[in-house]
């Protein structure tokens, strides 16, 4: 009889090497699709686009800055291993989406396509990052944190954030564009939850 051997409890350093690769890729093409359609999104890259829209400033700047300070929650909440990785994942996505925006050039005809090919890439991108022990860093770091010191579900502090970031937009950009950019973030959201379960995937 052959008998086959258990797979691995964890991954290779090469495979999450590859991963956060692949998943930093996936959203920094979000990124460009997002940019081509004029639109913005959630957490940290939806402020970072708001910013790099309204002030002139590159996209990839805004979030690697604006990311700076919640690593000292990674590091409290997850340990070095996770803030080092999510570290790395968010330099990558900084630099890969200005040098995408130098060998990518998109025409969309509709701010709907846009949204649903951001919403589709990102959401991929992420997943990969999730099973792989990383994120992309932001609120959702700060919003685990607060759960564990005050209680605060952190569903609602990460939602609190959102609802910040599209006030702001409602208040600088037309209402089609803000309200597309809410549905491509629904999506990436309704892609995240259909996919990222413990009792479907347990490989870390």
């Amino acid at each position: 009889m052959l008998l086959l051997s258990a797979p691995p409890d964890r991954h290779t350093r090469l495979e999450d090497a590859l991963a956060l690769l692949t998943g930093t890729v996936l959203v920094a093409l979000a990124v460009q699709v997002l940019q081509a359609g004029e639109l913005i999104t959630g957490q940290i890259a939806g402020l970072s686009l708001v910013l790099s829209y309204w002030g002139g400033w590159p996209f990839g700047l805004f979030f690697f800055l604006l990311n700076l300070p919640f690593y000292v929650f990674a590091v409290l909440r997850m340990g070095w291993a996770f803030t080092l990785r999510t570290f790395v994942a968010v330099a990558l996505l900084s630099g890969l989406s200005e040098i995408l925006s130098n060998f990518v050039t998109l025409e969309l005809a509709h701010p709907a396509l846009a949204a649903l090919v951001a919403g589709i890439l990102a959401g991929t991108g992420l997943l990969v990052l999730f099973r792989h022990g990383a994120t992309l860093g932001g609120v959702g770091i700060l919003a685990l944190y607060l759960q564990d010191r005050t209680g605060l579900r952190a569903g609602l502090v990460q939602l609190g954030f959102d609802a910040l970031v599209f006030i702001v937009a409602f208040l600088l950009f037309p209402l089609p564009t803000v309200l597309w950019s809410l549905a491509g973030a629904v999506l990436l959201n309704v892609i995240i939850a259909m996919n990222h379960r413990r009792d479907r995937y347990i490989a870390t």
